[in-house]
């Protein structure tokens, strides 16, 4: 007798329904629904008739021709990435090939590895009161350190100047994330094949050319997440600038993420304008994801594909033709 066969896909399905139904109501929807108050009126608290503009890319143009502030918060959103992305995957890369170096066989890794990663569990407001207290002015732990050095006999106001203000916001994103950074390099260097690293150990190879050879490599897709996920970080810092300096001083840490919250909430209520840079944003995570995309890519399996796709092409054109001279 012949045996019905049990078709388990449709509970794959079934189980991925509920994730499906949130993020179409909690993710999609708002999505769309933020792109099309972009190209509208929409403004203040009270309810009204929402207009599509004559002009529907008004608002967008507003934002980069006529607002300095959002122009202003775009780059320092770009600054305060560019300066705490660099620091942040070298010392994780330095970490993992030291975690994973076989030759030092270092004890004690768990605890290491707990230690480095907890900034990332603390609250930011528990953070921010953190530096708040050290930077303090004019009697803050740092400036004390400075004076019993001989560094400075006057204490310094830290967070009144940009530059300062600028690099202790950078120096806590990094200080936060660098850890979990560390942690998603060492699992991908653990998923490499062990057989790979010993073929290289009984070639006399060296740990750092084991490791611009053979690690990194086959970090590329590990290494193309990290860059993206902390480009979208970065482009969304919110809660460490917002709570340690509220954008000051003069707006020098002031990021598009708290551009976008003070247009919608604080005043102003012009949710048309802070739908519109949200957007923007968006387009510009996306252009950056792409480029990150292309410069990661695995060139030898591009080159492959293509010579393959010019081969198919060749015997197309063969067989064609040889069609013609039957013919």
């Amino acid at each position: 007798m012949r045996r019905k066969g049990v078709n388990y896909s449709k509970y794959g399905y079934i189980f991925t329904f509920p994730f499906v139904l949130a993020f179409l109501i909690f993710s999609l929807y708002p999505i769309l629904y933020t792109a099309f108050i972009g190209f509208t009126d929409m403004q203040g608290l009270i309810p009204k008739t929402i207009h599509i503009l004559d002009d529907p890319f008004k608002n967008f143009k507003d934002l980069l021709f006529e607002n300095a502030s959002f122009r202003k918060s775009l780059l320092n959103t770009g600054l305060l990435w560019i300066v705490n992305f660099i620091p942040q995957m070298v010392l994780a890369l330095l970490l993992t090939a030291w975690f994973t170096n076989r030759r030092l066989n270092i004890r004690g890794q768990g605890a290491f590895k707990v230690l480095l990663y907890m900034p990332n569990i603390i609250t930011a407001s528990t953070i921010a009161v953190l530096f708040s207290t050290l930077f303090a002015y004019p009697m803050g732990p740092v400036n004390s350190l400075f004076h019993m050095l001989g560094w400075s006999d006057a204490p310094i106001f830290f967070l009144q100047d940009k530059t300062t203000a600028r690099g202790i916001v950078a120096f806590i994103q990094f200080w936060m994330w660098y850890g979990n950074t560390m942690i998603i390099l060492i699992a991908g260097v653990m998923g490499i094949n062990p057989a790979l690293f010993e073929s290289a150990a009984i070639d006399g190879a060296n740990g750092f050319q084991t490791f611009f050879r053979i690690t990194l490599p086959s970090l590329r897709t590990i290494l193309l997440f990290t860059l993206i996920t902390s480009m979208v970080g970065g482009l969304t810092m919110f809660d460490i600038p917002q709570l340690f300096l509220a954008g000051g001083p003069d707006d020098s840490t002031l990021t598009t993420s708290m551009f976008i919250y003070g247009q919608a909430f604080k005043g102003s209520y012009m949710y048309n304008r802070a739908a519109a840079a949200s957007m923007m944003m968006f387009v510009i995570a996306a252009a950056l994801s792409g480029m990150l995309f292309y410069l990661m890519r695995d060139r030898d399996a591009a080159k492959l594909k293509k010579a393959e796709k010019a081969e198919k092409m060749n015997n197309r054109k063969a067989a064609a033709q040889a069609a013609v001279k039957e013919g």
